[in-house]
């Protein structure tokens, strides 16, 4: 088996689609208790585009979200 090619450097990492964890909550805030993101961020995802995407996983990844248990 051959490796895999690796990624050109200054690439963003590899992540999954969406940093949604199934925990769902914007009770108290406007933002997920579960992936971090506003609730504009989760409506507009799909949308967004891949440098939108990578600056909130920059963002969210620093303030301590996806979270699984909340």
């Amino acid at each position: 088996m051959s490796a895999p090619p690796a990624k050109p450097s200054g690439a963003p990492p590899e992540r999954p689609d969406t940093p949604c964890v199934a925990v769902c909550s914007t009770t108290f805030d406007d933002v997920c208790r579960g992936c971090g993101r506003t609730v504009a961020e989760v409506a507009h995802w799909v949308s967004m585009s891949a440098d939108q995407k990578e600056a909130v996983w920059q963002r969210i990844l620093a303030q301590g979200y996806p979270r699984r248990n909340t």
